[in-house]
């Protein structure tokens, strides 16, 4: 008998594929679970409802008695729409259930945070409005606390119900934030004021960063990373900070469940549909969506509405169909964030 055909080794030649299956069964129980956990809840958005079986669902945001949509209209694809049609989306999320609005202190200059403040004005109340403090590797504490200020003034209000340290990229970006001064210090002093709620921290390049942060014990209310069928084969953010997050009942963010640039979906590795969903059948508050029209929100909204969880095997299926686009390196764009630290500004923003 040729040794690598034995019953012994061909058993441990499927531990890997077994290991993966089984991690698989236990973050979609874990989704099933936040489903379940998120019927009853109130809305946020005590205002004009759409027709019955059109609101978008709703999550629980990690360990908080409170839920938000699944879906979350992204800041930096809305600052690419033009005034007009900014406003028209705003206003039919609101209508759709779609609640959640994400933000950053320099997304475009800071025209997006400008743009979403007109758009929901006199409508504040309807909104769970996030936005980032972008101090990354030149500010700590003070000069966070100066941005909060910009923000709030830019989005016309006098608190925020997230704020988050934005694309943290490195352990010395880690070690900074956590050092006297640093931009922790700014979180805690801001909630003390009521000037935010809850607090979080976002990043796309490297897991150990996202997991560094989550060492220090630092009780985040919510995270942001990469999620997606094709990231799941790399260093995989899924694989390795999402169970944390679960375990420190921490609300996961996702992002970039369409590649972080929509190419997946132009050059056919997978669908809308299918990155969507990939993202909101593992164990998610929300999935943040880049929308830049009208029609784009209505489909992914569809989706999200529609929404039922992938089981364990549609996951690891797609995840196989996706495998060469991860090798391949030209679907995860967001990767690349050198040109933070490079000073490149315009191409950071560009993957943001």
């Amino acid at each position: 008998m040729n040794p690598a055909s034995s019953p012994s080794n061909q058993s441990e030649q499927n531990q890997p594929l077994q290991a993966r299956r089984e991690f698989l069964k236990q973050l979609t129980l874990a989704a099933a679970a936040l489903l379940l956990a998120s019927h009853g809840q109130v809305s946020l958005a005590a205002s004009n409802p759409a027709s019955p079986g059109t609101q978008i669902p709703r999550r629980k945001l990690g360990r908080h008695d409170i839920t938000v949509s699944s879906l979350c209209l992204g800041g930096h694809a809305l600052g690419l729409a033009s005034d007009e049609d900014a406003q028209k989306i705003v206003d039919h999320a609101l209508d759709l259930g779609l609640d959640f609005f994400d933000n950053a202190w320099d997304y475009h200059s800071g025209r997006s945070e400008e743009l979403m403040g007109r758009c929901i004005r006199g409508k504040r109340d309807r909104v769970f409005i996030m936005t980032k403090v972008c101090t990354h590797d030149s500010g700590g504490k003070k000069e966070a606390m100066t941005m909060l200020e910009e923000s709030l003034r830019r989005l016309g209000t006098d608190h925020l119900d997230l704020w988050q340290v934005h694309a943290l990229a490195t352990q010395a970006q880690v070690k900074k934030a956590f050092a006297p001064g640093g931009v922790i210090e700014a979180l805690d002093e801001a909630r003390q004021q009521g000037k935010i709620r809850f607090t979080g921290f976002t990043g796309h390049t490297e897991p150990d960063v996202h997991l560094a942060m989550l060492s220090h014990g630092y009780a985040f209310d919510a995270c942001q990373l990469p999620i997606s069928a094709i990231e799941v084969h790399s260093d995989a953010f899924v694989r390795r900070v999402l169970p944390e997050l679960i375990k420190q009942n921490i609300a996961p963010l996702a992002m970039k469940t369409l590649g972080g640039n929509a190419k997946p979906i132009r050059d056919r590795i997978l669908t809308v549909r299918e990155g969507i969903g990939y993202g909101l059948s593992l164990p998610v508050a929300t999935v943040v969506s880049g929308i830049t029209s009208l029609d784009q929100l209505k489909e992914n909204a569809a989706i999200a509405t529609a929404f039922m969880p992938f089981t364990a095997s549609e996951l690891a299926a797609l995840e196989e169909r996706c495998k060469d686009a991860n090798e391949s390196q030209k679907y995860e764009p967001y990767r690349k964030w050198a040109s933070y630290r490079d000073g490149d500004a315009a191409q950071a923003a560009a993957l943001a």
